[in-house]
């Protein structure tokens, strides 16, 4: 049978460069959708974990990462299809340039490659603020450099006045079919403050009106309706749902806490579904403060910021003896970046301050003012762990300014290859059941993987039980 096409208004948002207000914008689109009455699903291109917290604050909907990089187009239309399916319109917030991605001359990575991918068409962000009509040069250029790629709409951010708003509307319009849709003017408040590692996260600026001071801003200079009308202009979107969950293999659930507070926060919202649809049961806790983690088989410690928490993680004696006995005697631990340097016996931070950890870990993990480590990475395993046997390849992202100093010897279980396929090292230390990476994986590039997690989580259960009756 012939799947049946459904149709799923959609847009993407895309920039021009890196730093032209894509966020802003996007933020200020989902928000001003969402006051209409519009259920409004957010995504993010590429394997950021920051805009999307932003993006749930805006729509009240868990944002989901796309990328062609990582999950290729079966997995990005699959996870579009479920997340979509009960929304009124999706927008997808795009990453650097439109044409930007994991090399100079080919597309992927882009998210020029994801609107492909969903069929979708685009809107572009021009930063207007010092142009008029070479903003018509840009926009034509834009649209006529990838015929197959469905330029639909301009919005200019940083317009400070109706009158230039016109001069930049006239010239494009003059000159290309495009629809240009508003725009949007420079407004400190609706700066999100910025760090080493990008934008503050949602989870620290907590509940505040900044949302909704968009919605406003952009009802009051952008044709909302335009821009819903754009969405709505996407072709049917292909019926078919490509699975990237595999069923339990036994129905046996698992209990995995998930270290989640503002020092741990960054974790894809597919690896967390995946996890749920095969058998585990998601238990939140907060390493900063929580006296102890929560009765499980398995601890998921994933990315964040502790080097800003050092202090307080520090503090928190209880909880790190807690994990580090849980370890200790067999549990399962499975930590990503931030969760690998709390697992570390200390953290330095920038300031040259030494924090006590949790010291699973024979290392220390030391803050760089230089020297950050960014980009793709294809994990393969060279020994059997909690993601698999030998050989299983996953992929994912590495982006952080610590490195591990060992204090001791270190057992590396993983070999890691850039995006063009270049050696760049090791990764995931291993000892005893912890499992602890840099690198951030996407479950869906290796849906295997999470029955290999939770199963290990089971037979690290079993194991602990035996010995304690033993």
């Amino acid at each position: 049978m012939t799947a049946r096409p459904m149709h799923r208004p959609r847009l993407v948002i895309a920039g021009t460069h890196s730093g032209v207000g894509k966020t802003t914008v996007a933020l200020a689109l989902m928000a001003a959708l969402k006051s209409s009455g519009l259920v409004v699903q957010p995504f993010k291109a590429g394997p950021d974990f920051i805009d999307p917290g932003h993006h749930q604050m805006a729509t009240g909907r868990p944002s989901r990462n796309l990328d062609g990089w990582m999950l290729g187009e079966r997995a990005n239309r699959a996870i579009f299809a479920r997340a979509s399916e009960d929304a009124d319109v999706s927008i997808i917030e795009g990453m650097m340039g439109l044409f930007d991605g994991s090399s100079p001359i080919h597309e992927q990575g882009s998210t020029a490659e994801l609107a492909k991918q969903l069929s979708a068409p685009v809107l572009l962000v021009i930063d207007g603020s010092a142009m008029a009509r070479s903003a018509a040069a840009m926009a034509s250029g834009f649209a006529k450099f990838d015929p197959t790629v469905r330029v639909a709409g301009i919005l200019f951010n940083r317009v400070r006045s109706e009158g230039h708003f016109r001069l930049l509307r006239d010239a494009v319009e003059a000159e290309t079919d495009l629809m240009v849709v508003g725009y949007l003017r420079p407004d400190d408040c609706f700066t999100i403050q910025d760090r080493h590692l990008g934008l503050r996260t949602a989870i620290e600026q907590g509940a505040c009106d900044l949302y909704d001071r968009l919605a406003r801003s952009a009802t009051d200079t952008i044709d909302v309706e335009r821009v819903a009308t754009l969405a709505r202009s996407a072709g049917a979107f292909p019926g078919e749902h490509l699975s990237v969950t595999k069923p339990a293999a036994t129905p046996q659930e698992v209990r995995v806490g998930v270290a989640y507070d503002a020092a741990f926060c960054f974790y894809y919202h597919d690896n967390l579904e995946m996890l749920k649809a095969s058998g585990a049961e998601l238990v939140m806790f907060s390493p900063l403060r929580d006296a102890n983690p929560p009765d499980v088989n398995l601890l998921y410690l994933g990315g964040g910021y502790p080097e800003l928490y050092g202090e307080a993680l520090a503090a928190n004696v209880a909880m790190r003896s807690a994990i580090r006995a849980f370890s200790e005697r067999g549990g399962a631990i499975y930590a990503e970046c931030g969760g690998l340097m709390y697992l570390a016996q200390a953290i330095r931070d920038l300031a040259g301050r030494r924090h006590a950890m949790v010291g699973v870990l024979s290392a220390e993990a030391v803050m760089r003012k230089q020297g950050m480590t960014l980009g793709y990475r294809t994990l393969r395993l060279t020994q059997p762990c909690l993601l698999g046997p030998e050989g299983t390849v996953l992929r994912g992202h590495e982006f952080h300014y610590s490195q591990l100093e060992p204090t001791g010897e270190l057992q590396y279980v993983c070999a890691l290859s850039d995006a063009e396929g270049k050696p760049v090292g090791s990764d995931g230390v291993m000892r005893r059941n912890t499992l602890a990476l840099y690198s951030h994986q996407h479950f869906a590039s290796c849906p295997e993987v999470v029955g290999h997690l939770l199963e290990a989580a089971r037979r690290a259960r079993r194991d602990v039980a035996s010995a304690r009756s033993a």
